[in-house]
């Protein structure tokens, strides 16, 4: 952002924006059609390229080791997240693909506590008891005692994992590390990671009509670039949990942008389902009303 944005954007606009923006990422996998992976690649570099010269020259490639290492692993696990969740959107709605992808703050909170010993309070348990039973009443609780479970779905679900764990891997070098440097370096270790992959499964990523082309770069500009730093910049000036919970709303617009532009439609136990996970994901960013009160002195 530069400063005269800094200086005439409100943050909750630009969250908008953002939430817009990163909506719109499931619309264009479904729309190109093409190698999940493939989408996966294109997504992110073409993001990477637009940075490339703003960081070069604003010097914005200064990093040290252990920053640079993170930044990496991060970036593959970005990539990997990304690419198993186009996998998805194949085989699912976008809706309901996207709503699983939302998870990873639930798996956030039960690795903290699982490997960390983090208490998590007693909302986060409500929300995530509420979520469970949300996802049950989306699969059809006939599946899960027969152990018939929905590819696409279990995608989504291995996805919002990943994303997980990249929440996990950067929520400490975030406040140490310029937001235009760990995204150059982490974009640029997903770029290769993915064309690696997409060598090794012998996918094309070059013969493609121009209607591919295009969503690849709304995936790239649109999604990655002005969604996720329109995000980043809202976060500097408002309360993450605000932010976290607003951006539930993608689930919202990415189903709106689904009926419109994909005439996908949600059978009842879908919306249901889908509605009592967001419910349960909301409650679970919650804090106790002393909190409140401690954070306002």
């Amino acid at each position: 952002m530069s400063k005269f944005a800094a200086m005439t954007l409100n943050p909750k606009i630009s969250l908008i924006i953002g939430i817009l923006c990163i909506s719109f990422s499931p619309i264009f996998v479904k729309l190109a059609g093409v190698s999940p992976i493939g989408c996966a690649f294109y997504r992110v570099f073409f993001a990477w390229l637009c940075l490339l010269p703003y960081c070069i020259i604003k010097k914005k490639l200064n990093v040290n080791s252990k920053q640079l290492i993170i930044a990496v692993i991060a970036g593959v696990v970005f990539a990997a997240d990304v690419a198993v969740w186009n996998f998805s959107l194949l085989k699912i709605s976008a809706t309901v693909s996207t709503l699983i992808a939302n998870l990873a703050p639930v798996w956030v909170g039960l690795i903290s506590f699982l490997l960390f010993r983090k208490k998590s309070g007693t909302l986060f348990w409500i929300g995530t008891l509420i979520a469970i039973v949300g996802m049950i009443v989306l699969v059809g609780y006939q599946h899960i005692l027969h152990l018939e479970f929905n590819e696409g779905i279990l995608l989504a679900t291995l996805a919002s994992l990943f994303y997980a764990t990249y929440i996990l891997i950067t929520k400490n070098i975030m406040a140490h590390i310029d937001v235009f440097t760990f995204m150059f370096y982490s974009m640029a270790s997903a770029s290769i990671f993915l064309v690696l992959v997409n060598g090794v499964m012998g996918n094309s990523i070059i013969d493609f009509p121009l209607n591919v082309w295009l969503c690849f770069i709304g995936m790239g500009v649109i999604c990655q670039l002005v969604g996720w730093l329109t995000i980043n910049y809202s976060l500097r000036y408002m309360e993450s949990t605000r932010v976290a919970v607003m951006l539930l709303s993608q689930t919202v617009f990415a189903g709106i942008l689904a009926g419109f532009l994909l005439n996908e439609r949600l059978g009842l136990n879908e919306i249901i389902g889908s509605v009592i996970v967001l419910a349960g994901i909301a409650v679970t960013f919650l804090k106790p009303r002393n909190q409140l009160n401690k954070s306002v002195f």
